[in-house]
């Protein structure tokens, strides 16, 4: 088995920009400039990321008229989000102290 597609998913999560984004949507569906206002990055930041998360599934893109909505992958990031919150609340609290 390839380790390709584990190192580009893990690559994915492990990045800050990212993660912010993903973290961010959890919260609902945002387009980028709200995603650029509320995490304070510039636009060409939040598109290079998201052009990411959207190449390995993490968000999805809904268009409205000339606006993109993106929204975090409910059925597996949004799950596996939970499950990290709560294995690091659990295990890896310790580490923030």
């Amino acid at each position: 088995m390839s380790k390709k597609p584990y190192e580009l998913f893990f690559q994915t999560l492990a990045n800050e920009q990212r993660l912010k984004i993903i973290n961010l949507l959890r919260k609902g569906p945002k387009n980028v400039s709200e995603i650029c206002k509320s995490l304070n990055f510039n636009q060409t930041t939040v598109s290079h990321n998201l052009k990411r998360l959207k190449t390995c599934g993490f968000v999805f893109i809904k268009k409205n008229g000339k606006e993109r909505i993106y929204s975090l992958n409910r059925e597996t990031i949004k799950p596996l989000m939970d499950l990290i919150d709560k294995h690091t609340d659990r295990f890896c609290s310790h580490l923030s102290k």
